[in-house]
């Protein structure tokens, strides 16, 4: 599967399970870990269980299995590792504290396309409001 359609499936996952502050970044230009970083922010340990659950679940139909997953029972900050893919799914005060997002500020993040973007603004505006 074709990393950005792997991450746009993971994105589409992770809003199924109102995933907010989400933002994909590409750093294929800045490591060799990973062509793209999913990172999103869950409100609860469940939830944030929940949305890697999400994804998990979306890459298996997608036959696309990770490499490892990391962080599953603490759920402050999960890591699934699918090769060219990288998601990151934060407890809202561990995406704060660790601010993954400065760490890769060469990186650039990818618009998504519609619907996905309106989704993601909308769970944005909810998540602030």
């Amino acid at each position: 599967m074709d990393p950005l359609k792997k991450v746009f499936a993971a994105v589409e996952a992770a809003l199924e399970k109102k995933a907010y502050n989400l933002i994909v970044v590409e750093v294929e230009h800045l490591s060799s870990i990973a062509d793209y970083f999913l990172i999103v922010t869950g409100r609860s340990d469940v939830q944030v269980q929940a949305i890697a659950r999400g994804i998990e679940e979306r890459m298996d139909r997608e036959n696309a299995y990770p490499i490892s997953i990391e962080g599953f029972h603490h759920a402050r900050w999960i890591v699934l590792d699918y090769d060219d893919v990288v998601m990151h799914v934060f407890f809202e005060p561990a995406r704060e504290f660790y601010r993954l997002e400065r760490t890769w500020t060469d990186g650039r993040e990818i618009p998504l396309p519609e619907p996905l973007r309106s989704q993601v603004r909308d769970l944005q505006l909810r998540a602030s409001g």
